[in-house]
């Protein structure tokens, strides 16, 4: 016999409460691996963007590197070069990181 229909005939009874817990596991499980994980991450990158200050390394979204030299309300104005200015939304600015001592370059 097949083990799909074996299952089916011996839970006809227990069909509806067997829907409801495995809708609540999946609920939880979507809820602890994709919505928790992204709210965090959202709070850590408003927590950095309400931090910044004059000076700090940053890169836009598009990669471009730069310092801080100017904070607006919604939007940051970056050196990227010797006083060559850009003014970019701070929604689309991320922390600069250091490369790794050990990472080459090809």
């Amino acid at each position: 016999m097949n083990i799909l229909s074996i299952f089916l005939q011996a839970q006809p009874q227990a069909q509806g409460q067997g829907f409801w817990v495995v809708m609540i596991a999946f609920i939880a499980i979507f809820y602890l691996f994709l919505i928790r994980p992204q709210q965090k991450r959202q709070k850590k990158e408003r927590e950095f963007r309400e931090n910044l200050k004059k000076g700090d390394r940053v890169v836009t979204s598009g990669g471009i590197h730069g310092k801080v030299h100017e904070i607006n309300d919604n939007t940051i104005v970056i050196d990227i070069a010797n006083q060559v200015y850009i003014t970019v939304e701070k929604n689309f600015i991320q922390p600069y990181v250091e490369p790794k001592a050990n990472e080459t370059r090809k």
